[in-house]
């Protein structure tokens, strides 16, 4: 007996009319003129794809990508240009913030209204509605307006209402990268919860950690078109080499100018707070996944280099040259220099060069950090920064498994049952 899929998507298209001015715009819906006052925007081209029932797919891509675009047309807030998508089951949405709720209304009037919406009489909204305020848990705010409500709050009851009136299949885009770890973990646990009932859960995240966890199959858009879809591990590294701007697909044809592509591609920050009076000077940074590519996306648990080129505009005794890992608020988590690890740079005449490796393996825990490099050191007997360059780019751990704190211990656990 063949499988019914949950949705079911053909050659769906949503293409957009982009004006130079409002006058076009105007002129073009009365059809005042003969030619084309607009350039054709696709958000989305020719998208095939089915999911099955039960199946948790993630959808990954770089941002304009189309990625929820493809959740509003699936959810009916938007319609397609072309193409056709069939849903079969009870579907319940949590979009960004702020889609389906009403700012003047209470948290509970607009729990009603959500439920209404989704077609739920009053009584079967009466019969969820402690589930709901439970896993809400926002306590007496649910009776003020929820224009009041932080995004943290918002979004707890936006979730709440969104798994709690029996959908058949769940859709989530990125809204919930504003709750808090334990309300995130509280989800997760949801998610798996309505897997282990052969539910079907579509979701958007850029959060290759939990996509990598919790997804059967993952679908790849790059620029309103599909590129792949496939196992999370084999997405995220295709999605990996789009970041750095390569082509996925063409792969192995490239390997003659990998690196320029690669160099051209790793993003570094362009307001890096830098300082130093460049005694010494880093022209160059990089940091390279255990695949040889250069990359701002590191898995836990492999190995990973990070590279410096230093250049000297005098002749320096014996220089230091370090790299910090920080979290996006700010405190310093890790890091190390060559004087610690007791390397030494022999030739330091003007106008020579060095390139110093670090590497080490990742068991920072998955999240966005910032990683910052120094070059110091000492003359006359008095330590001095040559050159600093702070936040200089972000690198993204994407983690499957993440413990307490801010690295993993790697625990080897044994259990003995007597």
């Amino acid at each position: 007996m063949e499988t019914k899929n949950a949705i079911e998507i053909r050659n769906l298209s949503k293409m957009y009319k982009l004006y130079n001015k409002p006058l076009d715009r105007l002129v073009d819906s009365l059809g005042l003129s003969r030619k084309k006052l607009y350039k054709e925007h696709y958000a989305l081209r020719d998208i095939n794809f089915d999911i099955g029932v039960g199946e948790c797919v993630g959808i990954i891509g770089t941002n304009g990508s189309g990625k929820s675009t493809i959740l509003k047309i699936i959810t009916g807030v938007l319609s397609p240009t072309g193409g056709s998508i069939t849903v079969n089951g009870r579907i319940s949405a949590l979009l960004e913030l702020g889609a389906g709720f009403n700012p003047e209304y209470s948290g509970l009037e607009n729990i009603y209204l959500n439920g209404t919406m989704m077609g739920f009489t009053e009584a079967e909204i009466d019969a969820r509605l402690d589930d709901i305020l439970s896993f809400a848990d926002i306590g007496e705010f649910v009776h003020q307006p929820v224009k009041t409500y932080s995004s943290g709050m918002f979004v707890r009851l936006a979730f709440a209402v969104a798994i709690n009136i029996d959908p058949e299949i769940l859709v989530v885009d990125e809204a919930l990268s504003v709750g808090d770890v334990f309300f995130q973990s509280k989800c997760y646990h949801k998610f798996e919860e309505f897997k282990r009932q052969g539910k079907t859960i579509l979701f958007v995240s850029h959060d290759l950690g939990s996509i990598s966890k919790y997804c059967d199959r993952v679908i790849l858009l790059n620029q309103g078109e599909m590129l792949d879809q496939g196992t999370p591990k084999a997405m995220v590294d295709m999605y990996k080499q789009l970041l750095v701007r390569q082509n996925p697909v063409k792969q192995a044809q490239m390997n003659s100018a990998i690196r320029e592509s690669q160099k051209k591609g790793f993003q570094m920050n362009p307001n890096t707070l830098e300082y130093g009076e460049k005694q010494a000077e880093i022209v160059d940074f990089v940091v390279i996944d255990s695949k040889g590519l250069q990359s701002n996306t590191i898995e836990k648990g492999t190995t990973f280099q990070i590279k410096m080129r230093i250049h000297f505009n005098e002749s320096i005794l014996q220089p230091i040259m370090a790299f910090t890992f920080k979290n996006i608020q700010g405190t310093e988590i890790t890091g190390t220099n060559t004087m610690y690890e007791g390397v030494n740079v022999e030739n330091t005449e003007p106008g020579s060069e060095c390139v110093v490796t670090f590497e080490q393996k990742m068991d920072l825990q998955g999240g966005e950090y910032l990683l910052s490099f120094g070059c110091t050191g000492y003359q006359n007997g008095e330590f001095t920064v040559f050159h600093r360059l702070y936040d200089a780019c972000n690198i993204t751990v994407v983690s499957i498994k993440n413990t307490v704190g801010f690295y993993d211990m790697n625990s080897k656990v044994q259990i003995e049952e007597k």
